[in-house]
């Protein structure tokens, strides 16, 4: 299962599970508060031993957990799963560069790069960003002092080689990615990958990068997100059912597609161990 921590929410004390590390109850790491790199909406990460985690609540509505000699009654969670810092890093290379046009851009310092007006926690991803951003940067030295620009070319090709690992771990998923046509695994490679990409310029062109139609992706997308029911609005169908029924109706939660594909990973999951 991962090593488990306490962290003492707002409210209430909720269980967090991580993969396996030096974490332990004592040291669970840092809380960090960044934007979300294709909403932009604030999101919490963990950062602990120089990896970035993502955290995602998950809440049933009825149940509890039972882990170790502890018993979660309310049966809410959060969930830490890592992510490629890269990802998390790219928006705000990608403003810090101010590129008009045709303009590469200009060469800045990490200093300035990581500085986020209202949010310190980029400051705190000073030195995982030293090592990990040259990848998608071109890079000078002046006076001992080091600048970064974001290359497109250099972003294409490691989204490129994101997508084809990716491609390739799904083909060996199950038997149902094993059974669909290569350009169809493609498609649903990028899809998962565009879970942490804009629009523009990035998932654009992706898509024409590797010869996909977007505009036929974005439709089949929209459309699964309409369909995607939640527990409240289920509860909402279930209430409309009942006949001689008052009172205010139960509000459709948002869904958060974002973490659609980790949501259902983790039901299935779930699921296999009860």
């Amino acid at each position: 299962m991962g090593s488990v921590a306490w962290w003492e929410g707002a409210e209430k004390t909720r269980v967090l599970i991580a993969p396996d590390s030096e974490r332990s109850p004592e040291n669970p790491g840092q809380l960090l508060t960044l934007r979300h790199p294709k909403s932009g909406n604030e999101t919490c990460y963990l950062f602990n031993d120089g990896a970035l985690q993502e955290l995602h609540w998950f809440k049933q509505p009825y149940g509890s957990w039972f882990l170790g000699d502890y018993i979660s009654e309310d049966g809410s969670l959060y969930m830490a799963t890592p992510v490629d810092p890269v990802f998390i890093l790219l928006p705000i290379f990608e403003e810090a560069r101010m590129k008009k046009g045709e303009d590469p851009g200009k060469f800045r310092q990490l200093d300035d790069i990581v500085f986020v007006e209202g949010y310190s926690g980029y400051q705190h991803l000073l030195s995982l960003a030293e090592k990990c951003m040259e990848i998608v940067c071109e890079t000078q030295e002046v006076g001992g002092m080091k600048f970064y620009r974001l290359n497109d070319s250099k972003v294409l090709a490691w989204l490129k080689c994101k997508v084809c690992l990716l491609k390739k771990t799904l083909s060996g998923l199950d038997k149902n990615y094993a059974a669909q046509d290569e350009k169809s695994t493609l498609a649903d490679a990028v899809s998962i990958v565009g879970e942490y990409l804009k629009t523009e310029p990035w998932l654009k062109l992706l898509y024409d990068h590797l010869g996909l139609d977007f505009l036929e992706a974005t439709k089949k997308e929209t459309s699964v997100e309409n369909n995607v029911e939640t527990p409240d609005s289920l509860q909402e169908k279930k209430t409309k059912m009942k006949p001689g029924k008052t009172g205010k109706q139960t509000k459709q939660a948002k869904v958060e597609t974002s973490s659609r594909n980790i949501r259902e990973m983790f039901s299935r999951a779930c699921k296999k161990r009860c």
